[in-house]
């Protein structure tokens, strides 16, 4: 299997299964964290649930009123702030290197789409 680069306004997503410690890459423009297999499954597999949970919010919440819901791992805690259709996404990573990066509400739905592009989860 090949390396694999998605990136779009403000995101960046990669994944090289023939990497011996980080097989994992998330970003944007502007930065960049590596990320161990397990780390991206996790991000992936919490950045889709978080993504639902908003979705399943639009119903249950005013139009003007902000929602902000958290998901969190061993390795990963994950956080989203906004409306159900434009919110931002924040991540900490839990172990070893001590990580933190987001992405503003713009970059999110490309994100969200890379994800679910990038490999099965």
């Amino acid at each position: 299997m090949q390396r694999i680069l998605k990136n779009g306004l403000g995101w960046r997503l990669g994944w090289n299964p023939q990497e011996i410690e980080y097989q994992g890459l998330v970003g944007t423009d502007d930065w960049a964290i590596e990320l161990t297999g397990d780390e991206l499954d996790d991000f992936c597999r919490l950045l889709i649930h978080l993504s639902q949970t908003m979705e399943d919010m639009a119903g249950e919440l005013m139009d003007e009123e902000k929602i902000s819901c958290e998901a969190e791992s061993d390795l990963i805690w994950m956080e989203v702030e906004g409306y159900p259709d434009a919110y931002s996404v924040r991540l900490i990573l839990n172990r070893g290197r001590r990580c933190e990066g987001s992405w503003n509400s713009e970059a999110v739905a490309g994100l969200v789409a890379g994800v679910r592009s990038l490999k099965i989860f």
